[in-house]
């Protein structure tokens, strides 16, 4: 049984065959990260080879996420370690109060008026706030966060909609999907961490200027409990011949001996 992450789940998740499982099936440029709260520093202090970022050098949450994914490193931080509340906010370790619902770092940059600034700040999905003192990202095959409260995977939008219709292969439901703008980190790891619901996100300018998000990239985050359902329909899938990477048909030459060969 493994401690318990934010939604009590104590699940020991085979993360090394999760992972293999989506490389397997999806092809992906980096392997997932995991991201989990901490009700005190001592906590996050304990993870196994832990890296802590200077704090004289400012860092956005996207570079923190950014650094794991690409250099596979396991990193803490507090609040003493991000350049600014927009960042600690999103994660829950930061409260949204008067000053940053305002909109005033934001306005007449992203927005046209202190009303639009304000607006956007209030539509972003904010983790719950108040209860955690630092934050730690790894991948999750490195087995360092134990249980993350959730996984985050960047893919292409081929990808991604593969991944997304195993995700849906049993127990179906539409899902739906925001788009605050910049800040988009808020419609990703900022909504699962507040809902746990898998969270799709058009990764915003901060986060491919300074988080190392490419062009042709996309961002879902969804707890832990969701891998082994995905996993076992990219399984299901790959069996009647919907494989990623997609073959390219042809515009001009009839679908249904193609089809067929899934539908029969």
């Amino acid at each position: 049984m493994a401690n318990k992450n934010c939604w009590d789940d104590t699940t020991d998740y085979d993360y090394n065959t999760l992972v293999n499982g989506l490389n397997q099936y999806l092809r992906l440029k980096t392997n997932p990260i995991g991201m989990k709260r901490f009700e005190t520093v001592e906590q996050m202090e304990a993870i196994p080879r832990l890296r802590k970022p200077n704090p004289k050098e400012k860092l956005a949450m996207d570079q923190v996420v950014g650094q794991s994914r690409w250099i596979g490193w396991t990193l803490g931080i507090t609040m003493d370690h991000l350049m600014g509340e927009q960042c600690g906010a999103v994660v829950g370790l930061h409260p949204p109060d008067d000053e940053w619902l305002s909109g005033e770092k934001m306005n007449g940059v992203w927005y046209g008026t202190l009303e639009d600034s304000a607006a956007h700040q209030r539509a972003m999905d904010c983790a719950s706030h108040g209860d955690y003192k630092a934050l730690a990202v790894s991948p999750l095959t490195s087995k360092r966060l134990d249980n993350p409260d959730i996984c985050l995977v960047y893919a292409t939008p081929g990808q991604m909609i593969t991944l997304i219709n195993g995700l849906q292969h049993t127990g179906y439901k539409k899902l739906e999907f925001t788009c605050v703008g910049e800040s988009a980190c808020a419609d990703s790891w900022g909504k699962a961490l507040r809902t746990g619901e898998p969270s799709l996100s058009i990764p915003c300018y901060a986060e491919r200027k300074f988080g190392g998000v490419q062009d042709d990239e996309l961002l879902i985050a969804f707890a832990p409990s969701y891998l082994p359902h995905i996993l076992k329909g990219l399984e299901a899938l790959h069996k009647v011949g919907l494989r990623y990477p997609i073959p390219n048909h042809g515009i001009q030459k009839s679908p249904l001996d193609s089809i067929s060969q899934s539908y029969g």
